[in-house]
């Protein structure tokens, strides 16, 4: 399987488009409103890549064996790193492998000391994320929209891989 992180800039919008009015994603996506078109996909767009400009990482497009399945990564919310993945159902399957390479540039290469996870309290499904290391961190609201923020530290990270808790 090869996997490839690009800029959202290299997907077809059509993707993105079907992605982003797919129900089961719009469902844990408490900030989607209405139906998702071309001119929406296009400010989508453009404001990742100001993220890109302005903070040099934002999120990415995820590609698995040439196939776009989704996008997501890290991006400043409040002074912190926020991760976020969206996929295609088709795809959810892979979301512990795409997270455990984005906690990898994270940690490594960007240097962040910890990351944020934001979830709207109706997921109440949290056992995975919780599985992770991440701890119940405050809450944050948002475009007028309650968030549970979670936080993932390095330092623990690095404490469970040398246990080999973590793989």
């Amino acid at each position: 399987m090869k996997i490839e992180f690009k800029r959202l800039t290299e997907v077809d919008e059509f993707k993105i488009i079907e992605l982003m009015n797919n129900p089961l994603v719009r469902r844990q996506m408490p900030l989607s409103q209405d139906s998702f078109g071309k001119s929406d996909c296009d400010q989508f767009i453009a404001a990742k890549e100001q993220i890109w400009s302005e903070h040099g990482f934002g999120p990415w497009a995820f590609f698995i064996d040439g196939e776009f399945v989704g996008w997501g990564g890290l991006q400043p919310e409040n002074g912190d790193a926020d991760l976020g993945l969206v996929l295609h159902p088709d795809h959810w399957g892979i979301g512990k492998t795409l997270f455990n390479e984005i906690i990898g540039r994270a940690f490594g290469e960007m240097g962040f000391q910890s990351v944020t996870a934001l979830l709207p309290p109706t997921r109440i499904r949290i056992k995975a994320l919780l599985r992770l290391g991440f701890k119940e961190d405050g809450e944050l609201w948002l475009s007028g929209k309650r968030f549970i923020r979670y936080r993932l530290t390095k330092a623990f990270v690095h404490r469970a891989s040398q246990i080999g808790e973590i793989k």
